[in-house]
């Protein structure tokens, strides 16, 4: 077996050589630079949800008057910062050693969650804070185009699909791991301890931030010390670094810019924000959705989602890897198609049907006197009884089916099956479409892409769930989706590799 194509049994964070012949010095550097950039990856979710469960009490506690609208704008402020920052780290490594940006970028990273758990310090605008030190994580978060970008320029083709999948799937665990590490901190309480010497508290809230800005240091060591610059061509053979200038490497890459097929990078990009945001909508309407449509209360929305997200997530790593070998059996762009297809039938499935309809809050008080509803509403009060099911002021409640339980964990499956094969294939094919050429800039807008549509995505669904219901919303997505398939079908021909367009290689 060559080391070209082992990576199709390759096990998750292992080298994918299996002979001694490929066992060199240069061999073995370049993959441990590679698990440099997943620990990074890695980090980067870990940044982003570790402190994500705890962020609304946390919030409430140093700031009294934020409310629930600024909490949105909270959760935004990591994928505005990271959409701002990739181009720009992006740019950054196609000129300089890649070195540069990941420990800038990583040190942004770290002393943001510093300030993130001094937020509650300032005597005013905590909130305020708060809110730019969670920007100023997703701008350190921009590394991971970067990241990215390395992996394409040091993997050759057969071993990039391997490599994405390994990053994604790292990625999707530090997904699992960041609410994890925040439940497994809780236990410290609200009050914790405070260390007089640097005013600083250690409780629920800050701790998490405190230990991803710890995970950040050790990330910074491991750049500084085991990170090496390797660039290979698509056959796997070493080349000078991309990094490097001379006149001969400048020549060939503007060369190289001449033959990109840049409206196949376009439709790439149209298709990874399509992605990214239909999954935006999914992470922020599972709890909603689930309250109003199971009258789940808060604590049971929070538990189950909890316990439903994890599963996703292990779920998402076992398709990262099977991902890996249909690809190479069957070629990235139907593995693809494929991924989109399962994602739209994970909607259709969640669109309402049927005679029964969600329980309304406080539909048992309509017919009653006012006195009795004042008495009844009272009591509630002081049982400390929490209102459930579909708010009345939502008046689809009142004339859209009810999603039953067994549509949504089936919708969850499917979902959970297609979003990571369409994530690792479109950062693939993005990756084979550029070619030779430094990939960190267009790494960086597609990474702004993602994060746009992370940003708006919610938004999106937050409005039109809220005014028009769960059948007007999935619709919508589900409309989204086929638009998806359509452009992916209409330009297959076009989202082909560089060597395999300029007939270097045969598909």
């Amino acid at each position: 077996m060559s080391h070209l194509d082992s990576d199709v049994t390759t096990p998750l964070l292992r080298d994918d050589a299996n002979s001694d012949d490929f066992q060199d010095g240069d061999y073995r550097s370049r993959w441990r630079s590679i698990r440099v950039m997943y620990f990074t990856m890695f980090l980067s979710s870990v940044g982003f949800t570790i402190v994500i469960t705890s962020l609304w009490p946390y919030l409430e506690k140093v700031d009294s008057s934020a409310d629930a609208s600024f909490l949105g704008w909270m959760v935004a402020a990591y994928s505005l910062g990271q959409m701002v920052a990739s181009p720009l780290f992006g740019l950054w490594s196609n000129h300089r050693l890649r070195r540069e940006p990941l420990v800038c970028s990583i040190f942004i990273n770290l002393a943001a969650n510093i300030y993130y758990a001094y937020a509650y310090l300032p005597r005013t605008n905590n909130k305020y804070h708060m809110l730019l030190s969670r920007a100023f994580v997703g701008f350190g978060a921009g590394n991971v185009a970067v990241a990215r970008s390395y992996i394409a320029g040091a993997t050759s083709l057969k071993e990039r699909t391997g490599a994405m999948a390994n990053m994604s799937a790292c990625q999707a665990l530090g997904f699992i791991l960041g609410p994890a590490l925040q439940a497994c901190l809780s236990f410290i309480g609200e009050k914790g301890v405070t260390v007089n010497v640097i005013d600083l508290q250690l409780n629920m809230y800050t701790t998490p931030a405190l230990l991803a800005a710890a995970f950040g240091l050790i990330n910074i060591l491991l750049v500084l010390l085991v990170f090496k610059e390797h660039s290979v061509d698509e056959e796997g053979r070493n080349v000078q670094s991309i990094n490097y200038s001379s006149e001969d490497r400048v020549s060939l890459l503007d060369e190289t810019e001449e033959s990109i097929d840049h409206f196949a990078v376009l439709i790439s990009n149209v298709l990874f924000f399509t992605i990214m945001f239909i999954f935006a909508v999914f992470e922020t309407i599972a709890t909603p959705l689930s309250m109003d449509m199971f009258a789940w209360t808060r604590k049971e929305a929070v538990l189950y989602n909890g316990i439903i997200m994890c599963g996703i997530g292990f779920q998402s790593i076992l398709v990262f890897l099977a991902v890996k070998a249909a690809s190479q059996r069957f070629g990235d762009r139907p593995v693809l198609l494929v991924g989109f297809s399962v994602i739209l039938c994970g909607f259709v499935v969640l669109l309402p049907w049927g005679n029964h309809f969600p329980k309304i809050q406080w539909a048992d008080l309509r017919n009653n006197s006012l006195v009795s509803r004042l008495s009844e509403i009272s009591l509630a009060a002081n049982n400390s009884s929490e209102p459930t099911g579909c708010p009345y002021e939502q008046t689809w409640c009142q004339y859209t089916p009810a999603i039953h339980l067994a549509q949504y964990i089936s919708s969850d499956i499917l979902i959970g099956v297609g979003y990571p094969a369409c994530n690792v294939m479109s950062y693939t094919l993005y990756s084979k479409i550029l070619g030779p050429k430094p990939q960190g800039v267009y790494m960086g807008w597609l990474t702004a892409s993602g994060s746009a549509a992370r940003t708006l995505g919610p938004v999106f669904v937050s409005h039109v769930y809220t005014l028009l219901g769960p059948r007007w919303a999935f619709s919508l997505i589900c409309g989204m989706v086929v638009g998806a398939i359509v452009l992916l079908t209409s330009f297959y021909s076009r989202l082909i590799a560089f060597s395999v367009r300029h007939g270097r290689v045969v598909e």
